[in-house]
């Protein structure tokens, strides 16, 4: 190996051990017993902690609502999303391109600025505390995200594709499930893996909209900051955070990546 390619790798190996190092000391903070219990000395390697998640009844809710409404999510935004994408792909309209830009546009608009709104109609609507509400208003910022990757994917579409199927026909409805979603799978998983993640991670309205009930895994692992925090349990619910991630990225990596190549 020539002096060149050491460097780069150790310069590889530097910038892994960097990114990876929080993560492994908190899968080891995670085994280890950070708070002493009957039984449990301090500083014991297991799963209690792990097993301590499962006997709280407000932690296993926590998980529970996480996976509801960011699923709720995704179907949400894929129902909705699929049909605006292809009219804005498919159909010219007065202000079509500045339509588009002006719901990327309200996507990055800071959550913040819209909680005391969104609240007070949540309120009002009975949907606080509840994962439906946080599906919503997680649909609300992450549609503009899925219309604009599916419009892409659509356009790229030739448009005598839609009309093959016309001719042989087949209702709209019919060569949306047999045609179109088939042939946009890649960029299916793109869209779904997005909402997925930015409804998983956010915090600001999963605050504001669960007050007493139905609150998300972030804000279970908040309330473990205490004045006697038990950091080992803050970590496994951490990891135990990661893993829905994780496995979403495994069940769609290939979607993901070939939406990546057909998009770039």
């Amino acid at each position: 190996m020539t002096r060149g390619g050491m460097w780069r790798l150790l310069a590889c190996i530097g910038i892994a051990g960097f990114v990876l190092l929080p993560l492994v000391q908190a899968i080891v903070l995670s085994f280890t017993t950070t708070l002493a219990t009957e039984g449990v000395p301090q500083g014991t390697i297991g799963l209690h902690n792990y097993a301590n998640i499962l006997r709280s009844p407000e932690l296993r809710a926590s998980i529970g609502n996480s996976i509801i409404y960011v699923l709720l999510n995704v179907a949400f935004c894929l129902i909705a999303g699929l049909p605006a994408a292809y009219g804005l792909a498919r159909f010219t309209f007065l202000g079509d391109r500045h339509f588009l830009m002006f719901l990327l546009a309200f996507r990055v608009t800071p959550p913040v600025v819209l909680s005391l709104p969104i609240f007070i109609l949540f309120a009002r609507s009975g949907l606080v505390n509840s994962p439906i509400g946080i599906a919503l208003v997680h649909c609300v910022f992450n549609l503009p995200i899925a219309i604009w990757i599916l419009e892409s994917f659509i356009a790229a579409i030739p448009r005598s594709f839609d009309e093959m199927a016309f001719v042989d026909g087949h209702s709209r409805l019919s060569f949306f499930f047999r045609f179109l979603i088939p042939a946009i799978a890649p960029g299916i998983a793109v869209a779904a893996f997005f909402c997925f993640i930015f409804s998983w991670v956010e915090v600001v309205f999963a605050r504001i909209l669960t007050v007493t009930a139905g609150k998300p895994i972030t804000q279970a692992i908040t309330s473990l900051f205490t004045f006697r925090t038990d950091w080992g349990l803050v970590m496994a619910m951490t990891v135990f955070s990661l893993i829905p991630g994780v496995l979403m990225i495994f069940l769609v990596r290939n979607q993901i990546a070939r939406g990546f190549v057909i998009r770039t």
